[in-house]
């Protein structure tokens, strides 16, 4: 089921369309050292395991840079799309790392063929959401507020469960809490 949502063109445009939502709001904020102007300075990403048949503009990371001279910093809006300096689309490193708590040698042969992750890969990423991510201060600020604790041995899958809604949105709802996690500096201050 996780699967035919990695693959459905119309989430991943879904996606899009809230990073696009997200960059617009950060560049209507201005500048958060000088309040000044910032305008676009999108690049491009060459993300992994995303549906081929999707557009060049699903590779583009939104990002933004002050008009003022002197200051010209640049920031990163959050993305639903991105996970930070990750290869990988954010909802694979998700989604994966769910089905990895019931992978099966068959599932994995499938994961491998659909999206091309190696099974060393997959491993990494668990370790990352049992260790790494459960040390980042978002993850120690952001745990207090949910009630009853959520098993940290069972990230993402625990995690995910806690949001309601069918599949994609409890996936988009995630992705949007994970936001502060994939905004760079901007969210930082």
């Amino acid at each position: 089921m996780y699967l035919d949502l990695l693959a459905d063109a119309t989430f991943h445009q879904l996606l899009l369309t809230c990073d696009r939502d997200l960059a617009d709001t950060a560049r209507g904020a201005g500048c958060k050292r000088c309040s000044g102007v910032v305008h676009c300075a999108h690049y491009w990403r060459k993300p992994r395991g995303r549906p081929c048949r999707l557009g060049r503009e699903h590779d583009q990371r939104f990002s933004l840079c002050c008009a003022v001279d002197g200051c010209r910093s640049r920031a990163t809006p959050p993305s639903l799309r991105f996970l930070g300096p990750k290869v990988y689309i954010a909802a694979i490193m998700v989604l994966i790392a769910i089905l990895l708590h019931g992978a099966t040698a068959r599932r994995m042969r499938e994961l491998t063929e659909v999206i091309g992750v190696d099974r060393r890969t997959v491993e990494r990423w668990r370790r990352w959401w049992r260790e790494g991510f459960t040390a980042t201060s978002f993850w120690q600020i952001a745990r207090a507020t949910l009630m009853p604790p959520v098993d940290q041995d069972r990230l993402p899958a625990a995690l995910i469960e806690r949001f309601a809604g069918d599949d994609a949105d409890r996936l988009v709802a995630l992705l949007r809490f994970m936001g502060p996690l994939t905004g760079g500096r901007m969210l930082a201050r």
